[in-house]
């Protein structure tokens, strides 16, 4: 196997897919679930940035765009629900997907998350497969979107 062929496979086999360069941002305080999400969603063909915190994520979304922000509700200081807020209204950052992961399952958290702009809400713990099949589907909505909006553009003589 040559080294492209090598690093083409991660643990799990190949890691090219339909996620393949996209950039994720996953914010949980919890380190041990930030690095498996990493490592997991790296082997997906995922390119991913890990915070610990909401002040950490803003400061990374400030001067980095994502494709997508995986936020934990739960955090000390500032919670995912007012990150997603701010994710919403800040003009760079208000069409990037946000789904919420968290231990927090009640409809009236789900309903909260949703409100606040968020695309999906998923509870832990979770099956990492899931979560990948509603980032792509999270993924290839916003592309679907943003295709449909480069297709009615019209330029006038």
């Amino acid at each position: 196997m040559s080294m492209a062929e090598t690093r083409a496979y991660g643990r799990s086999g190949p890691i090219a897919g339909p996620g393949v360069g996209r950039h994720l941002l996953i914010v949980d305080d919890d380190d041990r679930i930030r690095e498996l999400l990493k490592e997991y969603l790296s082997r997906e063909g995922y390119r991913v940035t890990g915070a610990a915190h909401a002040a950490a994520a803003k400061r990374m979304m400030e001067l980095i765009e994502f494709d997508l922000v995986v936020l934990d509700v739960m955090m000390p200081g500032e919670s995912g629900l007012d990150l997603t807020s701010w994710v919403r209204a800040k003009a760079e950052t208000s069409k990037t997907p946000v789904l919420l992961l968290t231990a927090r399952g009640d409809p009236e958290d789900r309903i909260e998350g949703l409100s606040r702009g968020a695309d999906d809400y998923m509870s832990k713990p979770f099956e990492p497969r899931e979560l990948v099949a509603r980032i792509q589907t999270i993924l290839r909505r916003v592309r679907d979107d943003r295709t449909e909006q480069r297709a009615n553009i019209r330029f006038d003589n």
